[in-house]
């Protein structure tokens, strides 16, 4: 694999993906009562976090260093939210933006390793790097608990998309199928498993909760509720 494959529509992901999380970051700075500077800080940290672990991690170029409309695009987007009524933010709309997000920089996430040349499994791992690490950082930051902490499936769609992502680069693609289309079917995946999970709080079994398959030492105390996420 090499560089030729970051193509336009990649780039498109990207935007769409640094976009999505960079609301996200700012509509929490916006429920907190928090002044434009601050909104535009999360907006930012929250759209590049994940990218910029992931470039340093492969030895790209960090991209938000290098393009000048990333952090536009996150300051616009701060601006958007700072002059839109909160009402519009109720509910589940923010996590399904949030999960829109996880899918696009999954695909490019796990898509840019093999492009600098890393092997599928940690290309994997980079896709859910990507996807994650924005939204554990706007959180931390944000003093509230981590999203990766909530009981929906949220890692585990990440990690589907970037697996579709590497094996259908892999094996599908001396098939001659674009690649426009794996891409594309890894973020729809994604995205539904993430939107499936919001709107059904779906989860996977929790460490001695129902569905454990373990053994509990005997007399021991019952575990605590279960909040870790997937």
């Amino acid at each position: 694999m090499n560089e030729t494959i970051l193509t336009p529509i990649l780039d498109l992901l990207d935007m769409a993906g640094i976009a999505v999380f960079a609301l996200s970051g700012a509509i929490i700075a916006a429920k907190e009562r928090q002044t434009f500077v601050t909104m535009a800080f999360f907006a930012l940290v929250t759209g590049v976090g994940g990218g910029t672990v992931r470039d340093l991690l492969i030895g790209a170029p960090v991209f938000w260093m290098t393009d000048p409309w990333v952090a536009a695009i996150c300051l616009g987007t701060a601006l958007f939210a700072w002059f839109t009524p909160l009402r519009w933010w109720d509910g589940k709309m923010v996590d399904f933006a949030d999960g829109a997000g996880l899918a696009a920089y999954a695909v490019l996430g796990s898509a840019k390793a093999l492009a600098y040349g890393i092997p599928p499994i940690p290309a994997v791992l980079m896709g859910i790097i990507t996807g994650c690490v924005g939204g554990i950082i706007r959180d931390v930051v944000a003093g509230r608990p981590s999203i990766i902490m909530r009981p929906e499936l949220y890692v585990t769609a990440a990690a589907l998309t970037s697996t579709i992502t590497v094996v259908g680069m892999y094996l599908i693609a001396p098939l001659k199928l674009a690649d426009g289309w794996i891409w594309g079917a890894a973020f729809v995946a994604g995205f539904a498993l993430r939107a499936a999970a919001i709107q059904w709080q779906l989860g996977l079994p929790s460490y001695g909760g129902p569905g454990y398959g373990g053994e509990t030492d005997e007399g021991a105390s019952p575990p605590p509720p279960r909040s870790s996420g997937d």
